[in-house]
């Protein structure tokens, strides 16, 4: 049986493809496109799913969309008319394309693809769940899932179990942790959906001295973990942003232009609403934990890419915890797949150990061969020079030591935002400067931005306070003091006057 799953027309676009319940590929539409979380339908990824099992598109058994469009269209009616009249442009702005697209989505999903079989629709955040659950090393687990907003749900806990996953409890828009950090997303000048791994970034830069302020102010967090967002300072409920002028006003600082020089008092409110997350997320943990009585948990959602709160989970909460690498929208087209291969169609499981992800190697393989046909290597004016792996290991070694930077392609390309070691570029820790001078000069990006030590597995309890690999780059791992690169002065520019532990993927 050949299952196609479908996550598209927000941000992320992707497709996944299982066949008899094993993975077989997976893939975002914006590595063809090269538009960074391309949104459009993904046929790109959908051809390459196809192509893996060279099949076409009438072979495929099911076709499973991640979410379902009216119970979202549902969603924003209720909105609307709660928040009406301040809600007209939003609503008048977002109907044009409601009416004339999204509620005709099977037609139109069936007319990209060229047939009139009949699309599945799941739920969001079921999806989230079951991608989460299913290709886990666990026979149950709680599970638990974090992000901006599904149909209705923010949030939600469940249990999975052999087959079957359960939702349990939610919690619903308005109230949302990742709308919460995508509000602050945006108010330190980076892009909604985009830019909350930058936000996290720069946390460890600053000083959480405005959590008080947030917490008297914006959110009321229960023990539970549940949470209340202060409407009177967000506008995403009947505007088209994020944020209003109380929220302004409230730290007295206009919202960061973008591409504009990061000040402290930004570092200071990216840190301060990390230590918020951090706190929702564990209070969350530790519910669940309480209510399920299970000892491991699985998180999926945007949410659950933000590395430093989910390194906190398994020492604050003694939980064991596996979070899907693909946890942000793009997962949900495997996660979709999943669901209906076994909690609909009752199919066996078969939990495999460390995972069912392939160490998210799903995309698509490269060889010799695609250099030369591709005529890759004539564009860059280089030569192609075969080497077998011990040769190339200690090439690249001497290479890193002599402060070279090394890019990595080969095999099969990662399946989520991380790069594992087949698209990757490497440099050496060694040296306190290789960190913006990979930023600035290769990936033109924010100096601040971090960069994951890829240690040995028999040795990253050597480098980092960690008891256990962690393969995908998800949790954050403090440095041993003894072997942190302090700065030698503090001056103006940011990646000077800061050193932070930063994530090991610890393999």
């Amino acid at each position: 049986m050949i299952i196609l799953g479908i996550s598209a027309y927000y941000h992320d676009s992707a497709a996944s493809i299982i066949k008899d319940g094993k993975i077989i590929a997976c893939a975002e539409e914006e590595r063809f496109t090269r538009i960074k979380g391309d949104s459009s339908f993904p046929v790109n990824a959908i051809n390459y799913c196809l192509n893996s099992l060279n099949i076409k598109i009438e072979d495929v058994d099911h076709i499973v969309f991640y979410e379902n469009y009216l119970t979202k269209f549902e969603r924003l009616l209720i909105n609307y008319h709660v928040t009406a009249p301040s809600s007209l442009i939003s609503f008048v702005t977002s109907m044009r394309k409601w009416l004339t697209s999204n509620l005709f989505l099977e037609k139109e999903i069936q007319k990209k693809l060229g047939i009139k079989k009949k699309i599945i629709f799941g739920d969001h955040h079921l999806s989230h769940a079951a991608s989460a659950f299913f290709p886990s090393p666990f026979k149950k687990s709680a599970i638990l899932t974090i992000d901006g907003v599904g149909e209705f749900s923010t949030t939600t806990y469940g249990i999975g179990e052999d087959n079957k996953i359960t939702l349990k409890e939610e919690m619903t828009f308005p109230n949302s942790l990742g709308l919460l950090y995508s509000a602050f997303t945006y108010y330190t000048g980076f892009k909604i959906n985009f830019g909350e791994y930058k936000l996290m970034g720069l946390a460890p830069y600053g000083e959480a001295k405005y959590v008080d302020l947030i917490k008297k102010h914006l959110i009321h967090i229960n023990d539970d973990g549940t949470i209340i967002l202060n409407q009177k300072y967000f506008s995403y409920t009947n505007k088209l942003k994020m944020i209003n002028k109380n929220f302004i006003k409230l730290f007295g600082l206009p919202p960061r232009k973008p591409e504009s020089e990061i000040t402290k008092p930004y570092m200071d409110i990216a840190a301060s609403i990390q230590q918020v997350c951090n706190e929702v997320v564990i209070k969350l943990c530790n519910h669940v934990k309480k209510v399920t009585k299970c000892k491991n948990l699985v998180l999926a959602g945007g949410v659950a890419l933000n590395v430093v709160s989910m390194g906190l989970i398994e020492e604050k909460c003694g939980l064991n915890i596996w979070i899907n690498p693909a946890a942000s929208d793009a997962g949900g087209s495997l996660g979709c797949a999943l669901w209906y291969y076994y909690n609909i169609l009752g199919n066996k499981r078969i939990v495999n150990y460390p995972d069912s992800m392939n160490y998210t190697y799903l995309g698509p393989n490269i060889t010799n061969n695609d250099y030369k046909e591709n005529k890759i290597l004539e564009k860059l004016n280089v030569d192609l020079e075969i080497l077998d792996e011990d040769v190339l290991a200690k090439t690249v070694a001497q290479l890193l030591a002599k402060d070279n930077v090394v890019a990595i392609a080969r095999g099969r390309m990662e399946f989520g935002p991380r790069a594992l070691g087949n698209r990757s570029i490497l440099g050496s820790a060694i040296n306190p400067q290789m960190q913006s001078i990979m930023n600035l000069k290769i990936k033109k990006r924010e100096s601040f931005r971090p960069f994951a030590p890829i240690v040995l597995e028999e040795d990253a309890d050597k480098y980092f306070n960690i008891n256990k690999p962690s393969y995908y780059m998800l949790k954050t791992f403090m440095v041993k003091e003894n072997l942190r690169i302090k700065p030698k002065t503090k001056g103006k520019n940011i990646y000077e006057i800061v050193n932070y532990p930063v994530a090991s993927n610890g393999a």
